[in-house]
């Protein structure tokens, strides 16, 4: 599923789905030329994305959908909100890539309260903004339910690691796009994201002064400052997958953060095998192939019917063509 004639999936340091880069796009999103007016960024949004490699769009979709989300997530994982000692259970699996255990990961795929946000009009206009095309496909991905960082979480880095989730050593640069979607409050106490996008708008330069044998994905940010995003429920984060970014930890005594992976990119209908993977996975609600990925081994998602697409999900899945 990962892979394609003009589409390969970067080493995913973060477990985030299936966002492959788009090899069959020769042009860095930051140098799009705009041909489609804008639908829901604005100039000054535009701006931001293609200078400090994210944009926030608020209010992505209304908050009774995260909402739906929310109830699924405490209910998929077996725990009560209510009741933190419900909140350290151990994993069902370990992950195979080892800095995901205990990173909060749902493995829930295919449940209908993520398509319902995948499917959003607002979402996919997002997106479309980004890529400056309409034909694209969604990535087929999880959330997250982080609890704050004490029992088995609480050995977790300080502040969070910074990394990347493309080769940055690559040349040309991967092109990818990645997505957050919070489903409650963000912020420095709760964790989120985090970010260093003045090493983004200087990428190239800052490539040039490091060593030959540095590791492409964990790069030295000395010299820059990390920001920290605050989100809302219902703001969508998208982010160029050349900016450095990572999670920040849990610290709060009661709090929990959620939030949905959501990504889109061109889609790539004339390969059938990848396509047809697509909607197997979603027809037999299972997870997709590959190391950040072990699925849930009680196959409790089996259980439930195939999410109902709209006419927009099935060309975002790949069912219908563009």
């Amino acid at each position: 599923m990962q892979t394609a004639a003009h589409m390969t999936a970067p080493v995913d340091q973060d477990g985030h789905g299936d966002h492959p880069t788009a090899m069959g796009v020769t042009t860095q999103l930051k140098d799009i030329e705009k041909r489609l007016p804008l639908r829901v960024l604005s100039e000054s949004d535009w701006h931001h994305w293609i200078t400090r490699g994210y944009v926030i769009i608020k209010s992505a979709v209304p908050r009774s959908q995260c909402d739906a989300v929310i109830d699924m997530l405490w209910d998929f994982q077996e725990m009560d909100r209510n009741d933190p000692n419900t909140w350290y259970r151990p994993q069902l699996r370990d992950y195979k890539m080892k800095e995901l255990n205990n990173a909060g990961m749902v493995e829930v795929y295919n449940h209908q309260t993520l398509w319902e946000n995948r499917q959003s009009e607002r979402v996919y206009n997002a997106f479309v903004d980004i890529w400056d095309r309409e034909n694209l496909w969604v990535a087929i991905d999880r959330a997250n339910l982080n609890p704050p960082n004490k029992a088995a979480r609480a050995a977790a880095q300080e502040n969070g690691f910074i990394h990347f989730d493309v080769d940055s050593s690559a040349r040309p640069f991967p092109i990818g796009v990645q997505g957050v979607l919070s489903l409650a409050p963000q912020n420095r106490e709760t964790g989120g994201f985090q970010c260093v996008p003045d090493l983004f708008a200087e990428l190239e330069a800052w490539c040039e002064r490091q060593p030959a044998d540095r590791n492409p994905f964990k790069p030295d940010i000395t010299g820059y400052d990390i920001v920290n995003i605050d989100m809302e429920p219902g703001d969508l984060l998208i982010f160029n997958s050349l900016l450095p970014h990572g999670v920040r930890p849990n610290r709060s005594e009661n709090k929990v953060r959620m939030a949905q992976y959501i990504s889109m990119f061109p889609g790539d209908p004339d390969n059938a095998k990848i396509r047809d993977e697509r909607i197997r996975l979603w027809r037999e609600r299972e997870a997709p192939h590959g190391d950040p990925f072990p699925g849930d081994p009680r196959g409790k998602e089996k259980s439930n019917p195939v999410a109902t697409l709209t006419p927009l999900g099935r060309k975002l899945l790949g069912l219908d063509r563009w």
